[in-house]
């Protein structure tokens, strides 16, 4: 048996918390999806609502990619901003692999900034050491810079929008009160 990793990290200008808010969801299928629209034709949720056990069918364009395949949420842990995801039809294991894992993990790092660590996980059978060059960890690098480009722009409009309020909302004004006139 032939097995291995390969991983990428990639800082984020946003809080952990808000990372995980993509990352965690079904969000990152359908940024995926959106994203990557030249190679991915369509990911679909076939069971689950994005939580543990979820299955998608990821198919991509004729000879963009391998071939298509189901995945399957096999950890989402929220305590610890982890989500792994697994192979389990088609694609990698049609090519001799008996396991192919990517793991997500959102790191904290500071309050405002944070890293996203992407890691694949493999095993093949010997006979098809060979595909082990297939393993690319560039396809997740580039779904890390997609996912920093949208968290970045989530938070600019939301600070735009945080600023507007502030100028709109004079904060010197501690309350009103509504006194009728009387009418004598």
């Amino acid at each position: 048996m032939v097995s291995g990793q390969v991983s990428n990290e990639l800082e984020l200008n946003v809080a952990a918390s808000d990372a995980w808010g993509l990352y965690g969801t079904l969000g990152l299928p359908k940024l995926i999806e959106e994203g990557l629209s030249s190679v991915i034709k369509k990911i679909e949720v076939e069971e689950g609502d994005g939580g543990l056990g979820t299955v998608l069918q990821v198919l991509y364009h004729p000879g963009a990619g391998p071939t298509d395949y189901k995945e399957k949420f096999t950890k989402i842990d929220n305590e610890n901003r982890i989500k792994e995801v697994e192979t389990i039809e088609g694609g990698y294991l049609d090519l001799g692999f008996t396991l192919y894992r990517i793991r997500f993990e959102v790191i904290e790092k500071g309050s405002d900034s944070s890293i996203i660590k992407s890691k694949i996980e493999y095993e093949l059978k010997p006979e098809a050491e060979a595909n082990v060059s297939l393993v690319s960890i560039q396809p997740y690098a580039k779904i890390a810079q997609l996912a920093k480009k949208q968290l970045d722009d989530s938070k600019e409009v939301s600070e735009k929008h945080s600023s507007l309020h502030q100028e709109l909302l004079p904060t010197d004004i501690v309350s009103t009160k509504y006194i009728p006139e009387s009418h004598t």
